[in-house]
Order: C-alpha cells, then sequence, then structure tokens
C-alpha cells in the first residue's frame, strides 16, 4: 500500500516557504494554501486586497474558528487530494494549532523547516516586488507571527530542516533530496 503525506512548509516570514512551494508544485505536487480562505473571504465581504484588510480578515476568522480554522477550512481539500495524490502540499500552516489539529486527522504531516538567518530574510523582505517590508516592519512581523500566531510550535517541532541561507538551485536541490528520502 502507499502511504500518502502531507508536506507543509514552517518558517519565518522571508525564509523561502514561498519559493519552496511554488519549487514543488512546478513538480506536479497538488498544493492547499491557507492563503486562499483570507482572499475568498475578502472578496465576499467586498474588501480589497491589501495587507491591512488581510490581518483583519484573518484575525476575524481566527476570533470566529480558533486558532485552527485554516486547518479546520482545508480539511475537505486535503481529504479530496488524498484520495488522488500520494503527496500534498500546504503553504500557510502557521499556528501551533493547526498543526495539532492536522496532525490529529492526518497521521502523515510532514513539516519541513526552511530556515534562514534574520538579516538574510530581512533583505529578501525589503526587495521582494509584492508587499516588502522594511527591515523593522519585518521584525515587527516576526514578534507578531510567534505572540499572536504561535508560530513557534510548528517550526519547533519540524521533522526536517532546510537551510536556505544560499541560492534558490542550493533551496531546489535539498527539497529534491528531501522528497526522495520522505518516499
Amino acid at each position: 500500500m502507499i502511504r500518502s503525506f502531507i508536506i507543509a512548509f514552517v518558517g519565518m516570514p522571508g525564509a523561502g516557504k514561498s519559493l519552496a512551494t511554488e519549487y514543488i508544485k512546478q513538480k506536479n505536487y497538488p498544493v492547499i494554501r491557507f492563503g486562499d480562505f483570507t482572499e475568498e473571504k475578502l472578496q465576499e465581504l467586498n474588501l480589497v486586497l491589501s495587507p491591512k484588510n488581510e490581518e483583519k480578515v484573518r484575525e476575524s476568522l481566527r476570533e470566529e474558528f480558533g486558532m485552527a480554522a485554516y486547518a479546520i477550512h482545508a480539511v475537505p481539500k486535503i481529504q479530496d487530494l488524498l484520495t488522488r495524490h500520494q503527496i500534498i502540499v500546504i503553504d500557510g500552516l502557521y499556528s501551533w494549532e493547526e498543526y495539532l489539529f492536522l496532525k490529529k486527522n492526518f497521521a502523515h504531516l510532514v513539516l519541513i523547516h526552511i530556515y534562514a538567518e534574520p538579516a538574510k530574510r530581512y533583505q529578501r523582505l525589503a526587495h521582494r516586488p509584492i508587499r516588502p517590508f522594511t527591515k523593522e516592519e519585518a521584525r515587527i512581523r516576526d514578534t507578531r507571527e510567534i505572540e499572536h500566531l504561535n508560530k513557534g510550535g510548528p517550526i519547533a517541532m519540524a521533522d526536517y530542516l532546510i537551510d536556505n541561507n544560499g541560492y534558490e538551485e542550493s533551496l531546489y536541490k535539498k527539497i529534491d533530496g528531501l522528497l526522495e528520502k520522505i518516499k
């Protein structure tokens, strides 16, 4: 019997989670993006896609449904994809509660911590084309994600660590090696 896996990339802003997810998507692994839930709610409420509106919606969803809101919302998509794919990827697992919920409901959850030094992450965040951050804004975001999103737990519990202080090609090779190991 072929075992199915759910892979979730975790890490701090600018570490390379989105880059890793985009790379793995190119390999035809299906990706569930938790952030789609925020965007769906923004459309429902006729709100413009902006960092301020996104934050407001994320906070209201977590207030209404708890800190595992995004994981709970994703269950039907996860179940559907697991009937057709051996490996699926989650983009956007943040909170300890999301991790606990998914681990309880899907035994083969694999967390991959994408790590980059703060200076490297802040440099990347300052130069990204969409929603760039100053160094101070990035530090504030780091603190907010650790204190308000309970982000440290999933990072600490990661099954694997990928150091992403180098170039994209190096990240891709590490991901390929890890996928072979997981299979």
